[in-house]
């Protein structure tokens, strides 16, 4: 191999990779590897301060190559990096989902896309196109549109359009779907053991809808499918990206040409088994073309051992120089995408009009996506009242960061109001009647307004309510998860996700402001 060849493959092997980094400002030695043919990075919520403070970082980071992929993780809803601190000004997936309004969908993300390129940020890793088949999903849940593949693959769709009418690159994930699971990929290997017949039928139904609709990406998930590989992870495995997604629809695959991003490849999925730099040089093997790390790996060192390992599988054939020349080629071309791309460019979408920035469209959505039985005799409080929030372990993609629930936006509107947070660790220490009493207590005189997050796959949740609903008849239920559970309380909410819009307008309804909404 030529010093050029070597100095090419270098490149090529940077040129690839998704790094996250640390701090608020570019590191030295990130500006160097930019410098040097790296082709993305990743922000994350502990790179972002505000919006001016991003788009510094942005501009900087552009200063050193103007086609770079700003990538994010911003699905909006429970999942947000723009405003991890605050909650999130859109509602997510299943609460547009249960509105079921393709053109509000197209609309909320068309202005999440235009938040996000004022931040200098061109590539959002959304939308979620899994079909959330399996209520128990600990990972997907509210990420998803719902559990119906037609109703997921046309607000998949319209999402893709209105993110790409900004000129932000969407990509689609978790290819081939990630809602038939009960196993949280951060932490371990999940496997679906759905048939071809059905992963037709469900799974792919959203991706061939975001392939139709120009989706600029797709992420990979690393879930196990013995239909299409009984050995290997999606992420690493040639027939579900060369074969399935790539392959003509005469050979029964997808046809998709477009690039190929991994999820994070620090996930326990592929680090247990795989380790990360072997996981890296499957992935790409596989037909992968952009390799996501950096949620927990932030340094140049991860950069530089993703860098050699990718050359070294070069340099021993386990790699070809092709394949890799070829994702390195795939990632360029995004880039000359989104650098030439504008709000309202989007190739093959008609520019959005001036008129159609609509910053309160979160709002809007959320309130429209509120579901609200009464149960019994309603009055809305005159005074404070008591928010319990019971609180799951939330997963990684969500974070424990961004805060969440309907107390804080009480609060506001009734001054006085108090909170309280209960785990399931409360109830392993102390028991489940000390925790009932405990919310009597800080309670005393107020109404109760009792905070969930799918509490059908939280026994000790389940039973908590229970009990607080009999010793409370007149309180208040807000389910901000998946809501399967039977409703309960004299007035029950379901949000269908809980950002910050959801639990004002929730909070809205608690109080009897609802009736202009």
């Amino acid at each position: 191999m030529t010093m050029l060849t070597t100095d090419t493959v270098t490149r090529d092997a940077l040129g690839v990779l998704q790094p996250g980094f640390a701090g608020t400002t570019a590191p030295d030695w990130l500006l160097r590897r930019l410098d040097e043919g790296l082709g993305s990075v990743a922000l994350f919520a502990r790179n972002i301060e505000s919006p001016e403070q991003l788009a510094a970082l942005t501009a900087r980071l552009r200063a050193e190559s103007p086609e770079l992929i700003v990538a994010a993780d911003e699905e909006g809803g429970d999942v947000t990096r723009l405003e991890a601190r605050t909650g999130s000004s859109f509602p997510g997936n299943h609460a547009l989902g249960a509105v079921d309004d393709t053109e509000l969908t197209r609309a909320v993300a068309r202005e999440l896309g235009r938040r996000l390129r004022a931040c200098g940020v061109n590539l959002n890793w959304a939308p979620s196109a899994d079909v959330n088949s399996n209520p128990d999903n600990p990972v997907i849940g509210v990420r998803s549109f719902g559990a119906d593949p037609e109703l997921v693959a046309r607000h998949t769709a319209a999402y893709v359009e209105g993110l790409q009418q900004a000129g932000v690159a969407a990509c689609t994930k978790h290819f081939p779907g990630h809602g038939d699971t009960a196993v949280d990929s951060h932490h371990d290997l999940p496997r679906i053991d759905a048939d071809l017949t059905t992963l037709y039928a469900r799974e792919l139904v959203p991706f061939r809808a975001a392939l139709a609709a120009g989706t600029k990406a797709v992420m990979s998930a690393h879930i196990l499918l013995p239909a299409v590989d009984r050995a290997l992870p999606a992420t690493l495995s040639p027939a579900a990206l060369t074969g399935l997604l790539r392959a003509p629809e005469t050979e029964g695959g997808l046809g998709y040409q477009g690039l190929i991003a991994t999820d994070a490849v620090e996930m326990r999925a592929i680090t247990a088994t795989y380790g990360i730099e072997r996981g890296t040089v499957l992935a790409l093997a596989a037909g992968a073309d952009a390799i996501c790390v950096g949620g927990n790996l932030a340094d140049e060192e991860t950069v530089l051992l993703l860098r050699d390992a990718l050359v070294g599988a070069v340099h021993s054939g386990e790699l070809p120089e092709e394949r890799l020349a070829d994702a390195a080629a795939r990632v360029r071309a995004l880039g000359e995408w989104v650098r030439t791309r504008g709000p309202g460019a989007a190739e093959g979408i008609t520019p959005a009009p001036e008129a159609a920035v609509t910053p309160e469209i979160g709002l809007v959505a959320a309130r429209r996506a509120l579901r609200v039985t009464r149960l019994g005799p309603y009055q809305a409080p005159e005074g404070p009242v008591y928010a319990a929030a019971f609180t799951p372990v939330a997963n990684i993609a969500v974070g424990d960061e961004t805060p969440w629930g309907v107390a804080a936006e009480l609060e506001r509107l009734l001054p006085g109001t108090g909170t309280g947070t209960y785990r399931e660790a409360d109830v392993a220490e102390r028991g489940l009647p000390a925790l009932v009493a405990n919310v009597l207590h800080s309670a005393a005189d107020r109404r109760i307004v009792i905070v969930v997050r799918d509490v059908h796959r939280h026994r000790w949740m389940a039973d908590a309510l229970d009990r607080l609903v009999a010793a409370r008849p007149n309180s208040v239920v807000v389910e901000m998860g998946v809501p399967q559970a039977p409703p309960s309380g004299a007035l029950h909410i379901a949000t269908h996700g809980a950002a910050r819009v959801c639990g004002r307008a929730a909070a809205e309804v608690i109080v009897g402001k609802d009736a202009d909404h």
